[in-house]
């Protein structure tokens, strides 16, 4: 096994010898924090008067000091004995764990001829077979690794048919980006007890993802909205059937047109009274749509969301079952989807042959896309091309017929993976297009239109996208120089809006685009900030807490570059050099700590004696022990509601969110409450007289026939009160 030296941060490995057995403590040496008599067990050895074996970090502030076990920790001495000059030793020590799981590894791979290390194709996994290489006594240089783009009987054996080394640089590249979230994270995370509340955390990356959703909510507050006007005249060709809407675009010379205020509408309407209008410019064309590639890890969690509303973590929960194998009726057990943490956009050519040869035995030969596709990544990194895109492991194999044998998010997920991936080998949409220009007096309204000649891949898929389209309609035969009847003429006021929230689909797009992170991250990061307090969601939204405001102001103040969207995408481009095998990761991880450092010294300086306020939510209650107003308070499990007269009046109890919807069974308030595992649901707030409870959303809208509280569930509406039994579908927008 190996253990980090670091001389200034410099990290250089050591070869370590290991003995079996033995305990041994911790007392040599001068700690930072002084843990109590912690014993090693498992394998160790002593190397100047340091104990060495695997590690796995934790927060310091986290050891044990009395008989708790603790997973992982990392130790860093001040002063360590036995260790000349300024030189630093980080000490990586394993306490209890997984003994018992290394010790029947060790056995079964003593019975066997040789030991092949199969873990996920990515920079995790090969660390992992690099642990496990050291664990179980394997040379990392023998060709003991392989790896499955999927879990096939095809996919297996390509990958057991070419056994190769453990990539060094993959390695490097992940312990690389782990040190780094190490130096960052535990550097901070202290910074932050002093400075905002004890337990706080900060992380390299996360801290970027705050920073955006924190701008973006800036960016809506210092919104200036700009008046403008829409003049829509509603037409019908004299004679002939069909209405249609034409739009002002422009003086009647050409020159663009914006109506800025209601006083320059009322002119402009009044000009119109009685004019005719003229088609005056016919413009006929053709129009192709192609279809969106294949999905890739960003592309396929944003997808979900707005399909199915899938967090990451659900989306990628159900992936990585997919991708491990699931038992098919007929296929056995198999797994359905290639390697889900990619980034890259290329399709094996044998996938691409199937596919083509499925489409045109189900839609025909004109369906088949001729050439083939080629498309650029949206990120601001590179792609790293390791993997395929996320396809279906056999495209032959429909979801109608793999529905047979599974159900819930993973069917959803597959139609979804297989639809887009079938589509994106498929035939453009042709569209054949008509432009009107027509002109009534010193105006020139147009209107536009189009008929689908060819529906090719929108026969089977249409990408759901965040924003809200405007729909265009076919028009009616039109023809130059056409007195058109005026039906209509409407002036509408409109004020340009802002920017949206951040969604977790959007969110992991801006990430994507902006270079931060990589495929295996983007669902850890949302989990992360969500958990940690910084950020809520708020009916899929993600909004920051007062917490989380603060913890950025510091950030933004002190940190400036720890923060900033275009450092952090440099940073990982430097960990994809050292993954190519042209850098050095130590090297790579020296050079960043010292501007770091530097950053860290200042702010102890600059924030000297000062702390930041978290910020507390002001609410309508009043205590009734002293007469203050209440207020929502962040605190380590969460919300609550207290005094603000607080520590002079300790009043306080549970936060809890009145839906305004009633209970069936006693007329109680329906309040949100989530489950231990953090689902939410809902209950009366008599509980535990009434124990009424349901997953359903209570809505505002009431009963017809009885006047209770209507509850949502899978598109519809119903009433829950015992003998009613109303039932309506829920309007389409």
């Amino acid at each position: 096994e190996v253990t980090m030296k670091i001389v200034k941060y410099k990290v250089v490995p050591i070869e370590v010898q290991f003995t079996e057995g033995g305990g041994a403590k911790l007392s040599d040496l001068d700690w930072d924090y002084e843990p109590k008599a912690v014993t090693l067990s498992g394998d160790s050895t002593v190397l100047d008067g340091l104990n060495s074996i695997q590690l796995e970090p934790i927060d310091l502030s986290t050891l044990p000091s009395n008989d708790e076990t603790v997973e992982r920790a990392i130790l860093i001495p001040n002063d360590a004995k036995n260790v000349s000059g300024e030189e630093t030793v980080s000490v990586r020590i394993t306490i209890k764990g997984k003994q018992k799981l290394v010790k029947e590894l060790k056995a079964e791979a003593k019975k066997c001829d040789g030991v092949l290390l199969a873990t996920d194709p990515d920079r995790e996994g090969e660390a992992i077979s690099w642990h496990l290489a050291n664990i179980l006594g394997l040379d990392p240089s023998a060709p003991n690794r392989v790896t499955f783009d999927e879990i096939t009987k095809k996919g297996v054996k390509e990958g057991m048919a070419h056994p190769r080394a453990i990539n060094i640089d993959l390695f490097n590249a992940q312990q690389a980006r782990r040190e780094l979230d190490r130096l960052v994270g535990y550097k901070l995370s202290p910074f932050l007890w002093k400075k905002v509340r004890r337990g706080l955390s900060a992380g390299r990356v996360q801290s970027v993802a705050v920073r955006l959703i924190r701008d973006r909510e800036l960016e809506i507050e210092n919104f200036k909205p700009d008046e403008y006007w829409n003049i829509d005249a509603l037409l019908n060709p004299q004679g002939e059937k069909g209405e249609f809407t034409a739009r002002l675009a422009a003086t009647a010379d050409g020159k663009k047109l914006t109506v800025t205020n209601k006083q320059q509408a009322d002119g402009i309407l009044a000009a119109l009274d009685g004019r005719d209008y003229t088609i005056t410019k016919i413009e006929k064309g053709k129009r192709r749509r192609q279809p969106s590639p294949p999905f890739i890890t960003s592309t396929l969690q944003q997808d979900a969301s707005r399909a199915f509303g899938f967090s990451a973590t659900r989306t990628m929960r159900a992936a990585q079952t997919l991708y491990e194998g699931m038992d098919i009726a007929g296929h056995g057990t198999v797994g359905l989807i290639t390697y889900m943490r990619t980034d890259s956009l290329r399709i094996a050519a044998e996938a691409q042959a199937a596919a083509k040869t499925f489409i045109a035995e189900r839609w025909g030969d004109n369906y088949v896309c001729k050439t083939a596709r080629k498309w650029k990544s949206r990120s601001a990194t590179a792609a790293q091309d390791a993997h395929e895109a996320i396809r279906p492991s056999m495209p032959e194999l429909t979801p109608d017929e793999v529905e047979q044998s599974i159900s819930g998010d993973t069917a959803k997920l597959y139609r979804l993976i297989w639809s887009r991936f079938m589509a994106s080998q498929m035939a453009d949409c042709i569209q054949d297009t008509v432009s009107a220009s027509i002109t009534a007096g010193d105006y020139l309204f147009r209107a536009s239109g189009f008929r689908v000649s060819f529906d090719g891949f929108t026969a089977l898929y249409e990408e759901s996208t965040d924003d809200a389209k405007k729909k265009e309609t076919a028009l009616p035969p039109l023809e130059e120089g056409q007195t058109l009847k005026l039906k209509k003429l409407t002036a509408d006021q409109k004020f340009t809006q802002p920017p949206p929230l951040y969604t977790e689909a959007t969110l992991i797009h801006a990430l994507e685009e902006n270079g931060i992170g990589r495929p295996s991250t983007y669902a850890p990061i949302i989990t992360t900030i969500v958990d940690r307090g910084y950020v809520e969601k708020d009916q899929k939204k993600l909004k920051t807490t007062p917490l989380g405001q603060a913890v950025n102001t510091v950030m933004m103040e002190q940190f400036p570059d720890i923060v900033n969207v275009k450092f952090s995408a440099d940073m990982e481009k430097k960990l994809d050099v050292v993954e190519a095998g042209q850098a050095d990761w130590v090297k790579t991880i020296d050079d960043f700590y010292q501007g770091f450092e530097k950053s860290l010294e200042q702010a102890e300086k600059n924030m000297e004696g000062k702390r930041i306020k978290v910020e507390d939510i002001p609410t309508d209650e009043i205590c009734e022990k002293c007469g203050r107003p209440m207020v929502i308070k962040s605190g380590r499990y969460g919300k609550f509601v207290a005094c603000s007269g607080f520590p002079e009046c300790r009043n306080a109890h549970p936060l809890v969110k009145d839906t305004g919807g009633l209970c069936p069974l006693d007329g109680g308030h329906m309040l949100v409450r989530k489950s231990a595992k953090g689902r939410v649901y809902y209950g009366c707030s008599n509980y535990p007289k009434c124990n009424y409870m349901t997953w359903d959303e209570p809505v505002p809208e009431k009963c017809p026939q009885c006047g209770s509280t209507l509850f949502k569930k899978k598109g519809q509406l119903y009433c829950a009160k015992e003998g009613c039994g109303f039932v309506k579908a829920i309007e389409k927008k």
